[in-house]
């Protein structure tokens, strides 16, 4: 079996020169899935609970290039678990053929009326992982060729 995960060149474009002792994208550990972001700014920025999201800039701009790759950025466990901090947009999608900066859409989901999230520039705010994509070839159908056993079942409709 083999174990070892496979490199896909991507190219980077360092935007903020902090990254160089912030540190760059990579992995942190031998089975890391995914490299940590930070938070390009240059003062704290407090994020007030239930006020609409902000973005952020990660200092860098990619171009992944490969139409059968994307990144996908995530929220870092920590932030959102142990300090209400996560992403404005739930996950955010950067497709291949997009070449701008990085940006972290961060919002504070804590009830209205506790303290600010306080980001430190430098601070890891998010994560980005590469996945591969599948793209459909659609088919507009009258009925379908094969009945499944949930069929129309929404959600809940599996017992869950």
């Amino acid at each position: 079996m083999n174990t070892s995960p496979s490199a896909a060149p991507v190219e980077l474009v360092i935007l903020d020169p902090r990254l160089q002792q912030w540190g760059l994208p990579s992995y942190q550990s031998p089975m890391a899935a995914a490299v940590d972001l930070h938070a390009c700014l240059d003062e704290a920025l407090d994020i007030v609970a239930g006020s609409p999201a902000q973005l952020v800039p990660a200092g860098f701009a990619m171009h992944i290039a490969d139409p059968g790759l994307m990144a996908v950025i995530a929220p870092r466990s920590g932030m959102g678990h142990k300090r209400g901090l996560v992403l404005g947009n739930s996950i955010g999608v950067i497709d291949a053929d997009y070449t701008g900066q990085v940006m972290v859409s961060v919002w504070n989901r804590n009830p209205a009326g506790s303290p600010p999230v306080r980001i430190e520039p430098g601070e890891r705010i998010a994560q980005m992982m590469f996945v591969p994509i599948v793209r459909a070839a659609f088919q507009v159908v009258a009925q379908f060729s094969q009945q499944s056993r949930r069929g129309a079942g929404g959600f809940g409709s599996t017992g869950s």
